[in-house]
């Protein structure tokens, strides 16, 4: 059998070069045409250089108290930027050593590492990145990817990414391109960005992470669910390790490091996905969220992509102060009222406040717009389900139906506290109520308004003392008839009449026989018009009654009018934000409060001192001094309404105008005995709790000065003693009987 030989025939050699030469010459002509129709935007248009100079992102809009802390965000992404110099160098070695270890000589195209890409499969070697460049992910990060139907398109899109690649390297130095890489990459958990990631995962800044929390960041970018720490921690600590291998290979770690840094745990104990419902100042934020959103509309901006950075005039230290003082207060006074209600139903006889609760919760509407029946809403509001409720205790879970969960919530003390600086308007405490997540409703809001009791009785005080009455002029303790109002008597609440009492005691007893008397001398109208000039806002009913505070108002409103009081007589609106600027800095919009002169100075310091004597010995403040040991000048006044359904205190220092309202979300719920009801035991303690706090923090700088007299000489006299005194000498001198009504 003849033998086959095959040989290489020279003609044959040189036509086979030649045709792969040929295709090879064909694929770079091929490619560059390519490159070159991609240029002129045949396949879809380029970024302009306008946008690749300015690169857009959604950007977290920030908000900040008036010393510099971050209160909180608003945002679709939560994104924060930063510059290279605020990165660790952790990060940098950790992002270079496993997506691009060639990123510093690279001009945006790693051509050796698309080689090794090409190689990988067929030699089995590890990764150090792939062909992707840092600068590839940023533009297809920037630019994002549209939807393939077909692998020439997947083609396309990847030489687009080379191109815009090659021309962010031309615009940008690496250190701009790594920043920027940074902060359009997502972690996960709402964490856009690397500075949002650092917060969320450890509470630091990028300039604090260590090696090991750096690494892990960085291994989670492969795929931030899988490598969740929250989600997998094995997964993500053994990704962490690939990375923290990666960072020895290419000399970024020693190897001792390496095998200390790889059975190290990973601790999550400050992870905390930031939300719009977590974190200080809650209320306040949302609050500030509506003002804002409306203003940056007017102006074509976006608050939730736009990166507008929010100067608020919130002091951090004092509502952390406020926030504690409140928990801590509400969470005895909440057991108290639990044992009241034990074995009683509040709302037995009033079934329509379930029934009108329910449908104003979210689920209920939420069925209406489903287009359930009514029978298939009462049976989901009586399906028992696991949910989620608030206790002070933390977050528990119970197997209840939503109609229990309605009831459960009914039950719960709710605050509301507000407190501004006299001069400037400025607020520095804004606490809507105990927990943000599980109650909504804003008890600051100015919309928020609950009956005020004994607190509106100062603005009829002062109506008196603008007429020169003397705070020492004494009146009958007796009932006191308004025959033009049906003849109206207005009792005391303790039930004791008889002998005499000064303006200033009746002020400080809250005596109401002595406000009735001193209403009757002044006229309703007169009362009305002053309330209205010192902040109050809403409209105030035209009758006697309005002297015992029947009129419902907000803790935002009282407060700006107390402090007329304590900024001597002038009124300034109260402000929540100093500026709102743009991502570039640039001022977008100041805020001036709105002033105006309300009661003249000399009568408003008089009045000042009249609500000091609320606090002082007798007065229904009183256990401000004995109880909780504040000695330094203060003034005040407590409020209590029928059945002790609201709950007042309004406390003035020279430094600070502060409200307390206390109350349940129903005043069918409430404490039966004045004891615990009152606006001294449920509202005045919180104020006491929290100025406790705050004179003991050196650093707000509060001191003990006390208010200064306007004038060397007043035009009556505050020493009731002398005054009575002198009284006295003038009645016998005129032959009038000593205690007779002027």
């Amino acid at each position: 059998m003849a033998k086959l030989k095959f040989e290489l025939n020279p003609i044959n050699t040189k036509r086979i070069l030649k045709w792969a030469w040929i295709g090879f010459g064909s694929f770079i002509l091929l490619f560059g045409l390519l490159i070159i129709l991609i240029n002129y935007n045949v396949f879809g248009e380029l970024p302009s250089t306008d946008k690749l100079e300015n690169p857009e992102a959604a950007i977290a809009s920030e908000v900040y108290s008036a010393d510099g802390v971050l209160l909180g965000k608003f945002y679709n992404e939560n994104r924060s930027p930063i510059q290279f110099n605020q990165l660790s160098q952790g990060l940098i070695d950790a992002l270079t050593s496993t997506e691009d270890a060639r990123f510093q000589s690279h001009s945006g195209i790693d051509f050796r590492g698309l080689t090794r890409a090409f190689l990988k499969p067929l030699t089995l070697q590890g990764s150090s990145g792939g062909g992707s460049t840092i600068t590839q992910q940023l533009a297809k990060n920037l630019f994002g990817r549209p939807k393939f139907h077909n692998k020439f398109e997947i083609l396309v899109q990847k030489l687009k990414e080379w191109v815009i690649a090659v021309r962010l390297e031309s615009f940008y130095t690496k250190e701009e391109i790594m920043a920027m890489y940074f902060n359009t990459v997502d972690f996960g958990h709402n964490a856009y960005g690397i500075k949002s990631a650092a917060k969320t995962y450890f509470n630091k800044e990028p300039k604090e992470l260590n090696t090991p929390e750096s690494a892990m960041l960085v291994g989670m970018l492969q795929a931030p669910t899988k490598y969740s720490p929250i989600k997998n921690l094995e997964a993500s600590k053994k990704r962490r390790n690939v990375v923290l291998a990666q960072m020895v290979k290419y000399g970024k770690i020693k190897k001792e490091q390496f095998e200390r840094f790889k059975i190290e745990s990973i601790d999550m104990e400050k992870f905390a996905a930031e939300s719009h419902t977590s974190g200080q100042a809650t209320y306040f934020r949302e609050y500030i969220r509506q003002l804002v959103d409306k203003i940056t509309r007017e102006q074509g901006l976006d608050l939730y992509s736009d990166g507008l950075k929010i100067y608020t005039t919130l002091d951090s230290r004092l509502q952390k102060y406020a926030e504690e003082a409140t928990y801590e207060h509400l969470k005895e006074m909440q057991k108290l009222l639990n044992k009241q209600y034990l074995h009683l139903t509040p709302w037995k006889n009033a079934p329509e406040i379930i029934d009108l609760t329910i449908k104003r919760s979210e689920r209920y509407i939420g069925c209406k717009r489903a287009g359930m029946s009514d029978a298939s809403i009462i049976r989901q509001f009586n399906t028992p389900r696991n949910m989620k409720v608030f206790s002070y205790e933390g977050p528990v879970n119970k197997f209840i139906t939503p109609l229990d969960s309605i009831k459960y919530y009914k039950y719960f003390l709710q605050s509301g506290m507000m407190a501004m600086e006299p001069k400037t308007g400025h607020v520095k405490v804004w606490v809507g109520g105990i927990d943000f997540h599980f109650f909504k409703y804003d008890h600051v809001d100015p919309k928020a308004i609950r009956q005020v009791g004994s607190t509106f009785k100062p603005f009829v005080y002062a109506t008196a003392i603008k007429e020169r009455f003397s705070p020492c002029q004494e009146v009958l303790n007796e009932p006191v008839v308004f025959d033009k109002y049906n003849n109206w008597q207005p009792k005391n609440s303790d039930g004791i009449y008889g002998g005499k009492q000064s303006l200033k005691q009746g002020l400080a007893y809250s005596t109401n026989c002595i406000t009735a008397w001193v209403m009757k001398q002044v006229g309703v109208e007169p009362v009305i018009s002053l309330a209205h000039r010192m902040g109050i806002k809403k409209e105030l009913p035209p009758y006697p009654a309005l002297c015992l505070g029947v009129a419902d108002l907000s803790i935002y409103e009282m407060v700006s009018a107390f402090n007329t009081f304590n900024n001597m007589g002038q009124y300034v609106a109260p402000t929540v934000v100093t500026r709102i600027e743009d991502k570039n800095g640039k001022v977008i919009q100041t805020f001036i409060p709105e002033t105006n002169e309300a009661l003249d100075e000399v009568s408003a310091y008089i009045m000042i001192q009249m609500l000091k004597g609320v606090t002082e010995r007798g007065g229904t403040a009183h256990r401000l001094r004995f109880r909780y040991g504040l000695n330094q000048p203060m003034a005040g006044k407590t409020g209590t309404t029928q059945n002790q359904s609201d709950a007042w205190y309004m406390g003035l220092t020279p430094q600070l105008s502060c409200g307390v309202w206390v109350g349940c979300e129903d005043r069918s719920v409430h404490f039966n005995d004045m004891f615990n009801g009152q606006g001294a035991s449920l509202a005045l303690p919180i104020y006491a709790l929290f100025m406790q706090k705050v004179y003991k923090d050196a650093s707000l700088k509060f001191g003990s000065d006390d208010w200064k007299k306007p004038v060397d000489e007043l035009p009556v006299t505050l020493d009731c003693n002398d005054y009575q005194k002198n009284d006295q000498e003038s009645e016998e001198g005129s032959g009038l009987n000593a205690g007779g009504v002027n």
